[in-house]
């Protein structure tokens, strides 16, 4: 949904076991999937979120690691501050509606419901990035509040109840 409104190549990131699936696993490769271990430890999946973005490549990342239960935004998993603290790549938040009465988690079968994907502008982290420059690594790894990139997304959270679905607040 949120690639299809894109006029450029894009790569997803995919849990890493679904790769070994035989026929699903070639699949995932053939759209520039990214396989993420989903549990930590995820260097390798780090490093290859961070070659594609250096060579130009876009990538979705979906904050929350997957659909929520109960249809509210749920917090972003730690690492997605991370990918945007080590790239300089610039962040396009989007948020999509829908989605949930579509195709949520205590669906079996998807109905058919209409969905809004909207792009905000892109975001640049500029002062983060510098000040990560600088830093011990377990800073960066710490999360207080108004510290985190994600920190810029946070009003995506009340956007849903906006009457104006077209542009972000």
């Amino acid at each position: 949904m949120v690639g299809a409104g894109l006029k450029r190549d894009i790569h997803y990131l995919a849990r890493e076991s679904l790769f070994r699936v035989p026929v699903f696993g070639a699949i995932l490769r053939a759209v520039h999937c990214v396989p993420v271990d989903r549990d930590g430890g995820g260097g390798k999946g780090l490093k290859a979120i961070l070659d594609r973005l250096l060579d130009g490549a876009g990538i979705i990342l979906f904050p929350e690691g997957t659909r929520t239960r109960d249809g509210k935004l749920q917090p972003a998993r730690s690492g997605i501050g991370l990918v945007v603290i080590k790239s300089a790549a610039p962040v396009v938040p989007v948020r999509v509606f829908g989605t949930y009465e579509a195709f949520g988690r205590h669906l079996k079968f998807p109905r058919p419901r209409s969905i809004t994907v909207k792009y905000g502008d892109p975001l640049l982290f500029e002062k983060h990035r510098a000040e990560a420059k600088h830093c011990p690594k377990r800073r960066l790894k710490e999360n207080l509040p108004g510290r985190s990139p994600m920190k810029s997304c946070v009003p995506l959270r009340n956007w849903s109840h906006a009457k104006d679905k077209t542009t972000f607040p």
